[in-house]
């Protein structure tokens, strides 16, 4: 993902409230091993959430072109990292994307970015399968799009239940897809492993 510009009023006001934070956990914000942390946490998470800064749609239409293909394009094991909005805490895990062309195709490499706009915010992993899925249907109008995610939640695996190898599957479809041998096919060939 592209490194954007940190606005330096942003980034001064979250050096501050990182600073603060860490004298409010007891720590001393003053001690050698903690003096540029509150810098690298606010850059961190400038880059964690940078994906509010772009905008999917665009992304997609930058490289629209018109082909008569009508047959399923699916982009796979598209690895992502997000923040729970609920914690901030990570969950990461893999994007499964397919759509069938309605008369246009985008390029491959922007299905892979609208994930990581989309992860790069604060999130559900619930709401990020939605919102691939609708940016796709909306920016190609194709026949049928579907989005499945599979991720292991920090906020799990850290704290709380502390489930070490739970793994959370969500998935959201239109179109061509609602039809169950169109899904079933798709989740077939997501299941096979690459040969790349």
């Amino acid at each position: 993902m592209e490194q954007i510009d940190f606005n330096p009023q942003t980034l001064h006001q979250l050096e501050d409230l990182f600073r603060q934070e860490l004298g409010l956990l007891g720590e001393d914000p003053q001690r050698e091993g903690l003096l540029k942390t509150p810098s690298r946490v606010a850059k961190a998470m400038l880059t964690l959430t940078q994906g509010y800064q772009m905008d999917p749609m665009a992304v997609l239409q930058s490289a629209k072109f018109k082909e008569d293909y009508q047959q399923m394009v699916i982009v796979k094991e598209i690895n992502f990292y997000s923040l729970c909005e609920h914690h901030m805490i990570p969950f990461y895990g893999q994007a499964h994307v397919a759509y069938i062309p309605n008369g246009y195709i985008t390029g491959l490499s922007k299905i892979a970015r609208v994930v990581d706009i989309y992860s790069h915010r604060l999130q559900v992993q619930e709401r990020m399968t939605t919102q691939i899925k609708d940016c796709i249907q909306q920016a190609l109008n194709p026949l049928g799009v579907m989005v499945v995610i599979e991720a292991k939640h920090m906020c799990m695996q850290m704290r709380g239940v502390e489930k070490q190898n739970s793994i959370t599957t969500t998935s959201d479809f239109t179109g061509a897809f609602n039809n169950k041998a169109t899904r079933n096919e798709f989740l077939e060939l997501i299941k096979q492993h690459s040969t790349l």
